[in-house]
């Protein structure tokens, strides 16, 4: 599989950018450092938390002198590698149920009264960090709409601008006009919000045109391409690889299952620990943190009698081992398939196909495009991966591109907003 990383920015701005002072920071000037929050309602699965935690690892690692603040609804967002000038903080966590409806994750409140505690503390860490850019991940108006307070907080702030982060498929457009109507999102997109990122390639499926948007609406869009994962891995923990080391895994021949946090990966899981492997080939299995503790051990009971099965119940950066495979089989997550794309692996999609169509509608494009297989939940089995698994892997043939810049653009993106903004900054009494 070869994949070219799209077009370059212009590179006689990034030399211009390069060749000047992201600053304000605390030096001789007297101006502090830029601040940015990330916000991610974080209800179902790792997927947000760990793309914004990619975004803010790159703009911590950037020339842009920053302090940034990631608002998280994962307990272990905190927990994770961030270069100096990055911190969390969490929220008590949300969880989404399989018919799509929000409920507390562990405390034993309402949901009414966990998402204005959620939106209280929302509102409460921008008004205090008074950061110059506010990015919010995927839900304009965050989850139950718990952002409404810090919208109408970050609007009155001249010099706050407002950003919507977007990956590249949300659901089918009937779905997303209908969840838009409903939280009134159009509303809060031409209000609240100075551009909208969008996290893919508008060659593979372009949602301004897919979801006939209002052209007020895409004048502030803008495409950056796919998320390159591959920076991931130097932004791990130095004793992590000894980590993985120490499962002492093959170096060659080894398929790899994910299936995300795991909590609605019971089927692929319990499919491929039952598959039958070729000779020589040893599948790795990772569970995800939210799988069912029962379901866990039923797998690590199979594993015990079969030589060529692992089970890894959870690793920080499983980029490691997506790096390290021969084949990988997956769910459909944002991450994970920009993950194989990022490393041009062989790949199996067998994607959720509810509370949302997302992961399926994505797959298909990139099947048709000759960049990965998929097989429908419905046809899922111990044979059909055992038949895929057999299949010889095709030779190296020059394949569509897709852009996976979006990184790069994002930090051009970025110093665009910075540099419109005004030389004094207001800050809250």
């Amino acid at each position: 599989m070869l994949l070219r990383t799209g077009e370059n920015p212009d590179s006689s701005l990034l030399s211009d950018i390069k060749g000047k002072s992201d600053a304000p920071s605390s030096g001789n000037q007297g101006r502090r450092r830029w601040r940015i929050v990330l916000y991610s309602h974080d209800t179902m699965g790792l997927g947000h938390k760990r793309r914004n935690l990619l975004i803010a690892q790159t703009l911590g690692s950037s020339t842009i002198d920053s302090d940034i603040l990631m608002i998280s609804g994962m307990r272990d967002a905190s927990d994770v590698p961030t270069p100096d000038g990055v911190d969390c903080l969490t929220l008590p966590a949300l969880q989404k149920r399989e018919d799509g409806q929000y409920q507390s994750r562990r405390l034993g409140l309402e949901l009414k009264e966990m998402i204005g505690l959620r939106s209280q503390l929302i509102r409460t860490a921008v008004k205090s960090f008074q950061p110059d850019v506010l990015i919010v991940d995927n839900v304009p108006r965050g989850a139950m709409r718990e952002l409404d307070p810090t919208l109408d907080y970050v609007r009155s702030q001249p010099h706050i601008r407002c950003v919507l982060g977007l990956r590249d498929v949300l659901d089918t457009p009937d779905t997303v006009r209908r969840d838009w109507r409903r939280a009134d999102s159009l509303a809060a997109l031409r209000h609240y919000y100075d551009a909208i990122w969008i996290y893919g390639d508008p060659s593979l499926y372009d949602l301004r045109q897919e979801y006939d948007l209002p052209a007020d609406i895409v004048a502030k869009m803008r495409p950056l391409g796919y998320l390159d994962q591959r920076p991931r891995l130097s932004y791990m923990r130095p004793n992590l690889r000894a980590s993985l080391e120490a499962l002492n895994l093959p170096q060659d021949n080894l398929v790899l299952c994910l299936v995300g946090g795991g909590q609605d990966g019971t089927a692929l899981a319990q499919a491929f620990a039952q598959t039958t492997f070729p000779a020589g080939m040893t599948g790795v299995l990772v569970t995800g943190p939210f799988m069912p503790p029962a379901v866990q051990q039923t797998l690590f009971e199979r594993a015990s009698h079969n030589p060529q099965l692992r089970i890894v119940d959870y690793l920080e950066e499983p980029t490691l081992l997506l790096e390290q495979a021969s084949r990988v089989v997956a769910m459909g997550g944002y991450n994970t398939t920009c993950e194989i794309l990022s490393f041009q692996k062989p790949a199996l999609l067998v994607p959720r196909i509810t509370p949302r169509q997302e992961q399926w509608i994505r797959a298909e494009r990139l099947q048709q495009m000759g960049l990965i297989d998929v097989l429908h939940p419905d046809h899922l089995s111990p044979t059909a991966l055992t038949e895929w698994l057999h299949q010889p892997v095709a030779p190296n043939q020059v394949r569509p591109s897709v852009n996976l810049n979006g990184l790069d653009n994002l930090l051009v993106e970025m110093r665009h907003l910075l540099s419109a903004q005004p030389i004094s900054t207001p800050r809250a009494s």
